[in-house]
């Protein structure tokens, strides 16, 4: 048999110490070989004397029944139906097994909750102080400069917002048609002549972009005369000729020669 090592502090109980025997033995709680968990115990009692260990007095009140338990086996019974002398013993430690479990499941609870401590609700009482006595027509009045207030910022919106999202998108490409005609009738158009003649804000915006497309492609070139100075390029007097070398002319996100095409159809 293994020497027993285990140390009294290991146990809370004499209980303990025989589930600990029971488990090691792997035998059944409900069919405990008396003999040799009662010797086991009494070799860890022993132990623990000769270790000048102070063992408390359950521990030796287990051995004194366990010692009781195994002569009573050791006798012959008269009736099979005789209750089992072992029966007590199992039904303690069948339980204490059960207690350990539930420990086991209640201590992260416990480590959870124990700190917690639960606060009545607090009986606030009511503030009269700054409270002052209200007619109806007063509040009716309140209520009026609300609504009013409330319609004012509607019609703000309306008035601000509508003229800007109601005016009619003009497409680039049109103007860009618009302004190579142009100029190939007249040969040669300053920045002011292409978008004076605009009806609206968003013509002369759609004109302006067609120069600038038109430009960066180079279908159309600034006149030098030698008068102009760097700045006054983009000036409303800047002057204009169509490129007539296609091989100079880069490429433009609009399809210019299709536009110019589509165009002379629908005329």
């Amino acid at each position: 048999m293994d020497a027993i090592t285990y140390r009294l502090e290991q146990f809370e109980g004499p209980l303990d110490l025989l589930l600990t025997l029971i488990h090691k033995n792997k035998v059944s709680i409900t069919d405990i070989p008396i003999s040799l968990i009662c010797d086991q115990y009494m070799e860890y009692i022993t132990e623990a004397q000769s270790l000048d260990m102070d063992i408390a007095s359950e521990f030796i009140v287990m051995a004194s029944e366990l010692m009781l338990i195994k002569s009573r086996m050791l006798l012959p019974r008269e009736d099979d139906d005789e209750d089992d002398p072992r029966a007590t013993l199992t039904d303690a430690l069948l339980r204490y097994q059960q207690a350990k479990e539930a420990a086991a499941k209640l201590a992260p609870m416990y480590a959870y909750y124990s700190g917690r401590m639960v606060k009545d609700t607090d009986e606030i009482s009511i503030d009269k102080t700054f409270v002052q006595d209200q007619d109806v027509t007063s509040l009716c009045a309140a209520i009026r400069r609300i609504i009013a207030y409330n319609n004012a910022l509607e019609r703000a919106a309306t008035t601000t917002f509508t003229p800007m999202i109601s005016k009619p998108i003009i497409p680039v490409e049109i103007k860009i048609v618009s302004i190579l005609r142009h100029i190939e009738d007249k040969g040669i158009a300053t920045l002011e002549d292409l978008i004076i003649d605009e009806a609206s804000l968003p013509d002369v915006i759609a004109s302006f972009l067609g120069v600038l497309e038109l430009v960066k492609i180079r279908k159309l070139l600034v006149e030098d005369d030698g008068e102009q100075s760097e700045n006054a390029v983009l000036s409303a007097r800047t002057r204009f000729i169509l490129n007539t070398d296609d091989t100079t002319v880069g490429e433009s996100e609009y399809n210019i020669a299709q536009l110019q095409k589509d165009t002379e159809e629908q005329q």
